[in-house]
């Protein structure tokens, strides 16, 4: 008897809850200031999740002589963008930008004095948007570790994303998230296609070019000579723990979870952007089987990042079809950039130039099509205006590192390989030179 009182309370409980009338309550601020709060931060530990799959992607495309130092770098750009962020980048970004080209100079610091004493209209933590915000640069240094794989020192390299995360990245960041001139303008980027991913892509490219290509990389005549990586499940693995995390990155950029209007909008970014991923990986097979008569797995793993990036700037606004649609151009442009950087000598490891700066600039652009609120010409002066700051900045920087201190190994140590020359270490000990493994 009593435990079938105790279910027909809780059925009771449930009709309640499910009724009309409280589905229109409103919850009030504390509840909507918790809620965005939590929605900042698990967003953002999604987010942070995707430097494992950065990491376990390009420890899968470099060859096994270069895994333990991919795997370094990962990890180390992600806590030198924390560093960096708080000491210097938050504030430049978003501290009193008011229209301007970037904010202001200093550390940045919680401040939820307000909220304690009871006054909830600030929105959500302090600290919780700081992390969220965060995340974002670490993973627009991980665009770059990719592509200069294989060839480029440990230190210098490191040097140029304390730049990267410190100002490159906050000061093009504040003309628009941070209100800037370009948000006055009316550019739109919901989640960053051109703010994170391009700004990631411009930066790889100028240090492709200064650094050069691998040793053996490119033949006489134009021949591309092919350089498998160590691992195609870590590679794949990779990619799904990006993907996983991209619900973060594009859901979390709603920037809210307080009300029944953002819970709404946050599951259709949600769907958006997994059917764009899904898009993407399908439309890079079909096209992969039409010119090359078979699918390469490598070439369909960036198929489903290119959705992924495509569909970042705009996930808001489409139709489930709209995003379908998004995702596969990008999965086809994939397709179509890889050998296009090859014919120029422009060596990409993990082929990031093609997903994140091609289908960054290609969801940028594709915005206006869902979004009547954006233009088409405001989103192609902020892809241009970030795409010559970035490129200009990171030449420079690029430059100064090649003149001073250096930022290319020997041949003899990328014959030999970064993780015995720098780390004296090997991924695979097991595999190792002396029992004629990989290289």
């Amino acid at each position: 008897m009593k435990k079938i009182l105790t279910l027909i309370l809780a059925f009771s409980a449930l009709l309640l809850l499910s009724s009309p009338a409280l589905a229109q309550v409103e919850v009030g601020p504390e509840v909507a200031f918790i809620l965005n709060t939590f929605s900042f931060l698990i967003s953002g530990v999604l987010v942070m999740w995707m430097a494992a799959g950065f990491a376990m992607l390009e420890a899968g495309m470099v060859r096994t002589k270069n895994v333990a130092t991919i795997c370094l770098k990962n990890i180390s750009l992600y806590s030198i963008a924390g560093i960096l962020y708080y000491l210097i980048g938050y504030n430049l970004m978003y501290a009193g930008v008011d229209g301007g080209f970037w904010g202001s100079l200093g550390f940045w610091g919680p401040d939820d004095a307000a909220a304690l004493s009871g006054d909830f209209s600030a929105g959500y933590a302090s600290g919780s948007d700081w992390f969220f915000q965060m995340v974002f640069v670490a993973t627009a240094a991980s665009v770059v570790s990719g592509t200069v794989a294989e060839r480029i020192r440990l230190w210098p390299f490191l040097i140029f994303v304390v730049v990267l995360t410190g100002l490159i990245y906050p000061i093009q960041g504040a003309w628009s998230w941070g209100g800037g001139w370009l948000s006055e303008m009316g550019f739109s980027d919901y989640a960053g296609s051109t703010i994170v991913h391009s700004v990631g892509g411009w930066a790889a490219l100028t240090g492709a070019l200064i650094l050069g290509a691998r040793k053996g990389k490119y033949g006489i005549g134009g021949r591309v000579n092919p350089m498998p990586g160590s691992s195609m499940p870590l590679a794949t693995l990779g990619t799904f723990i990006l993907w996983l995390g991209w619900f973060g990155f594009n859901g979390g950029s709603v920037l809210a979870l307080g009300s029944a209007d953002a819970a709404i909008e946050m599951s259709v970014v949600y769907l958006n952007t997994n059917l764009a991923a899904a898009a993407g990986l399908v439309a890079a097979m079909i096209a992969l089987q039409m010119i090359y008569k078979r699918v390469d797995l490598s070439m369909a793993l960036n198929g489903a990042l290119a959705g992924l990036v495509s569909i970042t700037a705009g996930p808001a606004t489409p139709s489930p079809g709209a995003a379908v649609l998004i995702g596969a151009v990008g999965g086809v442009l994939v397709v179509l950039a890889v050998p296009i950087f090859d014919k120029l000598r422009i060596d990409d490891v993990v082929g990031a130039l093609s997903v994140h700066l091609v289908c960054g600039i290609w969801g940028t652009l594709a915005v206006p099509f869902t979004d009547s609120e954006a233009s088409f010409v405001a989103q192609i002066v902020g892809v241009a205006a970030v795409g010559v700051f970035v490129s200009l900045t990171s030449s420079l920087v690029w430059l100064a590192l090649k003149f001073t201190v250096g930022i290319r190994v020997s041949q003899e140590e990328e014959s030999s390989g970064s993780d015995t020359v720098e780390l004296g270490l090997e991924a695979y000990p097991e595999f190792g030179r002396g029992s004629q493994g990989l290289k």
